[in-house]
């Protein structure tokens, strides 16, 4: 028996969707929300009944019978820690996606997997939520006892690229030591060892490398300052944070592209500031080959930005004294989600069951 399986992966200005029997893509789109569509909600969750009637829509208008489906899989969203895998989307689970600790688009991938799936009589999954967590114990202090660190990042991505990266070399992803670095409007970079992530930057706070729209890792002392100065609120605060920092605040662009042509033009300044980028990404490898003691098998460079090759190679002129470096360019998110599912249907790796957490009273 085939498998055919649909993927959801929706964004805070989209809903990208795809069909896959087995590993073979039958259908691929993006539907595009525009800020005057989305202005009509007030909240994410409120979202939900629209964007799924699209997709739905948008599935008949390519002919496409969903009782052919034998799973629906969504993007994980902002859920408690989990450790990495595929969970179905069990009643505690949309439960936590409906009221999530924070709004996010990648909520709704459950919710509407869940809805859809059961129109057809099919099982619901997500995998590899950003909120994936298997960081080892002291990875988790800072210097504050109020500001403990907290596991946040590309995960989905992260860990389809170093299972791809293990088929290629014919390992397994729980044999090596791997450090990966998603670059993309956000930047994360972690310590994979034998399958676990056990430390990583946090993608959702700013910490970490800069990137096209966020600040990484900001002097605290000045950062304080700043924040009691009376020229930001606290919201322009953390718009500077995540939204507004990086590449954007340096130079009024998220566009990796066009900074390049800026440069090209003799823009030394633009050559500065992203060489900065670039190099923020070099240290936080090299501190996550501190991570895994130095014995590091590969580090995998992917992401939007992984397309631009002057961008890995500088990264590489840094850090290829640590391990072989291989790039992997772009997200294939929905390819990931649909892998995933899959290998559950195989029976290649187990499903996994959400519970929430009980608050103390």
């Amino acid at each position: 028996m085939k498998h055919t399986i649909l993927a959801i992966n929706p964004g805070s200005t989209s809903t990208k969707v795809a069909v896959y029997e087995e590993t073979h893509p039958l259908l691929t789109f993006a539907l595009s929300h525009s800020a005057e569509e989305l202005a009509r909600f007030a909240t994410v969750v409120d979202q939900f009944s629209w964007r799924k009637e699209l997709i739905l829509k948008s599935l008949k208008e390519h002919d496409f019978d969903l009782h052919r489906l034998t799973a629906v899989i969504g993007r994980g969203g902002l859920i408690h820690p989990v450790e990495g895998g595929v969970y179905e989307v069990n009643d505690e689970l949309l439960d936590d996606l409906i009221h999530a600790r924070q709004q996010h688009a990648s909520n709704l991938g459950g919710m509407l997997a869940r809805e859809i799936a059961a129109e057809v009589g099919v099982p619901a999954y997500i995998a590899d939520p950003v909120v994936v967590d298997e960081m080892i114990p002291y990875a988790r202090i800072s210097g504050l006892p109020e500001l403990p660190r907290e596991s946040v990042f590309h995960a989905l991505n992260q860990k389809a690229v170093a299972r791809r990266y293990a088929r290629d070399t014919e390992r397994r992803y729980e044999e090596l030591n791997l450090i990966v670095a998603h670059m993309g409007g956000g930047i994360t970079v972690s310590a994979h060892r034998q399958g676990r992530v056990i430390d990583t930057s946090n993608a959702l706070n700013g910490a970490g490398p800069f990137s096209p729209e966020r600040s990484g890792t900001l002097p605290p002392g000045p950062l304080v300052d700043l924040c009691f100065s009376g020229k930001y609120t606290r919201e322009e605060l953390q718009r500077l944070i995540n939204g507004r920092g990086g590449l954007l605040a340096h130079l009024g662009t998220t566009s990796v592209p066009e900074i390049l042509r800026r440069i090209d033009n003799n823009d030394l300044h633009a050559m500065l500031v992203l060489r900065a980028m670039c190099y923020t990404v070099a240290k936080e490898i090299g501190a996550m080959a501190i991570a895994l003691k130095g014995k590091v098998d590969a580090i995998l460079l992917t992401g939007g930005i992984a397309h631009n090759k002057r961008l890995t190679d500088f990264i590489a002129m840094h850090i290829d004294f640590i391990a072989p470096v291989a790039v992997y360019p772009g997200e294939n998110e929905l390819q990931a989600l649909a892998y995933n599912a899959l290998s559950v249907l195989r029976g290649e790796q187990p499903l996994k069951e959400y519970h929430k957490i009980v608050e103390p009273a």
